[in-house]
This record gives C-alpha cells, structure tokens and sequence, in this order.
C-alpha cells in the first residue's frame, strides 16, 4: 500500500490549496466561500525526492445527522482512517476557533501521527495565531503559506522519517516478494523512473491483405470514463455502485456533487480512471459562483475524457439541456453512451424508449446508433450492461482501418453512388487513409475538394459506419486536394 497523507482540519482553512500545491496541479476547486469541497480527493504529490498519496478533505464540523455536513464529516474520517498521518491545517491568520480545539482533542485520542500546520503564515503578522496552535497539544506546529509555497521544506521534515520507514518496507517487500505489502506506484529515491517517459501501449506488427505491414496500438492505458448530466440524475449514485463503496456523497438534494471526483478502478482486469461530475444547469440559471467553477471543471473532464456516459432522468428523459451536454461531447470527438436512470419509474417503457431514439436520430445524425441504456442506479438492477458497452465503444471509437481496405472501399461507395459534376467535369475521389483514431478521422485525396457537397461528404461517413461497423461514435472526413506541381510554371519555349 502508498503511503497516505490526509489534510484535515474545520472548513476554509486552505486544505483545498494546499492539496493542489502538493500534487502541482489545480485539481481541486478553490473559493473564498467555505465548503466548496465535500468528497474526498486522492492525488499523486511529491516533497522533493518524497513520493506519497494525498487525500484532501471536506472540513471538519460537529455534525452527526444526515445532513450535507454530516456526510462531509463522514467523508473526513473515511479519509483519516484511510491515511498513514494527517496534516492537521489551521488558519494562522483567524488564530484558533473553539472548533480547532474540539478536533484536536478528537485527534488526540486516535493512535495516529497528527502534525499541525499553520496555513495562511505570510509573515509577522500571523504569529499570535501560530503561537496559540502550540496549545493544542500536538507538538510542534509547522509555519506555511500553502498559496504562496513557503514553508514546504518544514513539511519535508515533517515526512521524511515516515517516508525512509515506508521505503525500507517496500525494499523489504521486493526482496521477499511479498505482494500484499508492495506498492506499484512507489519509487525510490535512489532510482527515480519517470513512468511518463514510456509508451502506454505495446507496438505488435500485423499485415493487411495486400502484405502492407501495419502498425497495431495495443493499448494498455486507462480508460477515461466520465460521467456527466444534469443535477440530480444520479452520477454519484451510480459509481458508489460500481465502486461497492460510499466513495462519495449522495442524496435527495440536487448538487451535493461540487467538483469531478476521479476514482481509478479495475474492471475485468482492465484499467479504468472513473470521473463523478458536477450537475450541469442551463447557464441562464447559474448564478452562484461556485457552481460556475464546477460547471466549468466539468466541461474539462469531458474535454479530456475517452468515453462520456450522461445520465438522464427516466422521468423527465433528454431535455433541452441534456442535448446541449450531449452536442458538446460530439464536438469534442468523445464516444458517448446515453444512460437512463430510475428507469423502474417507468410506467410506458416502450414509448419513452421510443421518443428517446427518435429524437436522438434526428438530433445527432453525425454519431447515429449511440448506445443507450436503462437500468436503476440504486438498486443496480441493469447496471451490468454498462461497462462491457463502455468497453465495446471505447474499442470502435479507437479502431483503425488499413489503407488499402479503405481504397478498395471508397472506390465501391464512389461508384454505388457518383460523385457530382462540377464545371462539366465530374469531381474525383483518388485517394483515402486514416489520420488518426479517437475519434476516427479520415482524409480524402480528390480534385475540386473545396466544391465537394456536405452531403456527399455525410453519404461516406455513413457508409463507413455500416460497412465498418462503427455504431455511436463520431466520424469525421477531410477532403483536401493535391496541387499540381506543374500548374504555376510557365511553359517552355
């Protein structure tokens, strides 16, 4: 196992900047407001030549109902319990709250090593409050700015006596081969490995029917599954549910979720990053500043994600705004898959299923055949069709096709059905190959490229996907011509 660092301590001390700090990117969201977070986040972090896992927090209240705040507390000791120490963040600046002083003797009784840190220490002016945190008991208390990255040499000292003990385990562990005890992710100091620097997949060689060596991408990586859709669908619920685990918040109330929570994950033996979103609302109706910070922290998973899985309510199914979310992740080029929820609501099951393919085709004729799926987050009845789908698109949104299949194939679809006549001379499609995979892209080599109609151009992608099979994913075409070298010379006298 890694070793685990949580960041604990009462809401709006700095848990959020400090957690982002430690792992070098802006994953986590950041406001004035307090309690903008509410899951747990895992992240990767590195203190000089230190490696460990990071666990930022909600904050700490003195809740214990079913209330928001209490399942932010209960996220909080998940987490704590989880980790190997706690950063224990107060505000150096406010001094100490009678609720710093109610955790810290809470703290006190865990058998766990608890180090204070006074965040928000820019200078002088802090020191009362940083003096005062010595009170509670903890020993020493550790001065930073997480914002502004003084003082992360003190949490290198800090770390480094659990760090060398972790290490002389895990060599322990290799040594003996002891596989409950060996971490994947650790490194050593003393051979550091940049696992960036390596491919993602393994490179085998195949021939097509022409005996053309073709390079195949066997990917090994994992698959980036985002799950997105209005508030209160149930996103959360459904990966608590794949997960087998309170991971995170759920309830009756819309957006409990406040930023994407990415949870790595195994399915079949296959790698797989889970990302639970944010609800998207109609902009018009998004006024808190928050919320517009998650809106666009979602927008960035899709950006980045492979597949995107959008939830729909089975009792209000594919509105206005669910359309919007769906177009943008086609504009993105990401392999979409449609997602019913609470579809054992239902009454008319055959109607709604049918309303909902009809406007789906009419809707998004550029990726036609999208998966669609029925099953009740909840209860996880029907829930069991979802990955091996997540898989199977995912395989046709990465496909490749050789160039000679599709020569002999454009040349076919061009005489089932001709390309038009353009100036008395009639467009010619000459050449064809893939770009790139993800999404699939072609290029088509032909005169007149720039007068060939979009409709010609929509008979081949569909084309492709019947005769390819590539159901729900979307394609894209680029027709360019070649110039002719001789076309601006002059000729010979």
């Amino acid at each position: 196992m890694s070793l685990k660092v949580a960041i604990i301590g009462r809401p709006n001390v700095g848990k959020s900047t400090l957690f982002n700090r430690l792992v070098g990117k802006k994953l986590a969201l950041v406001d004035d407001q307090p309690g903008v977070t509410r899951d747990r986040r895992y992240g990767r972090a590195r203190l000089g030549h230190i490696h460990f896992d990071i666990i930022d927090t909600a904050g700490l209240e003195d809740v214990f109902d079913d209330s928001v705040e209490g399942k932010m507390r209960q996220q909080s000791e998940i987490a704590f319990e989880e980790c190997d120490l706690a950063f224990f963040l107060i505000d150096a600046r406010a001094g100490l709250t009678p609720l710093d002083n109610h955790f810290a003797d809470w703290l006190r009784k865990r058998k766990k090593p608890v180090y204070v840190i006074a965040n928000k220490h820019e200078g002088r002016g802090q020191d009362a409050g940083l003096y005062e945190a010595y009170g509670l008991g903890l020993g020493d208390v550790a001065p930073i700015s997480a914002e502004h990255g003084q003082g992360m040499e003190l949490l290198i000292d800090i770390m480094l006596p659990h760090w060398e003990d972790y290490r002389d385990k895990q060599r322990k562990a290799r040594r003996e081969g002891d596989d409950a005890v060996i971490d994947d992710d650790f490194e050593d100091d003393e051979e550091i490995i940049d696992d960036d620097a390596f491919p993602s997949f393994e490179i085998e060689y195949d021939e097509d029917d022409d005996g053309e060596e073709e390079v195949v991408q066997k990917d090994n990586s994992k698959i980036q599954l985002a799950i997105v859709g209005r508030p209160n669908v149930g996103k959360s619920t459904l990966l608590n549910h794949l997960l087998g685990e309170n991971r995170v918040m759920t309830g009756p109330q819309a957006g409990l979720t406040r930023d994407s929570i990415a949870v790595d994950w195994s399915y079949e033996g296959r790698p797989i990053r889970l990302v639970d979103t944010a609800g998207m609302r109609r902009k018009k109706k998004i006024d808190d500043r928050v919320e517009k910070l998650s809106v666009t922290d979602t927008l960035r998973v899709i950006r980045y994600a492979q597949v995107v899985v959008i939830m729909l309510d089975a009792t209000n199914t594919l509105d206005k705004q669910d359309l919007t979310i769906a177009r943008m992740v086609i504009d993105e080029g990401r392999a979409l898959i449609i997602a019913v929820n609470k579809w054992d609501a239902v009454k008319d099951k055959p109607g709604v299923m049918q309303a909902l393919r009809d406007k789906l085709d009419t809707s998004f004729a550029q990726a036609k055949g999208i998966p669609i799926l029925t099953f009740s987050a909840l209860t996880g009845r029907g829930t069991d069709t979802l990955m091996p789908t997540v898989l199977d698109i995912y395989d046709i949104w990465s496909r490749r096709i050789p160039t000679s299949q599709l020569n002999r194939w454009l040349a076919v679809v061009a005489e089932r059905h001709l390309p038009p006549v353009i100036s008395g001379r009639r467009i010619r499609l000459r050449y064809m190959t893939q770009a790139k995979s993800r999404p699939p892209s072609f290029f088509i080599n032909s005169s007149k490229a720039a007068e060939l109609p979009e409709s010609y151009t929509r008979y081949l992608i569909n084309a492709l996907r019947e005769d390819f099979d590539m159901p729900g994913v979307p394609i894209r075409i680029y027709v360019r011509s070649s110039d002719n070298p001789y076309g601006n010379k002059k000729k010979k006298r």
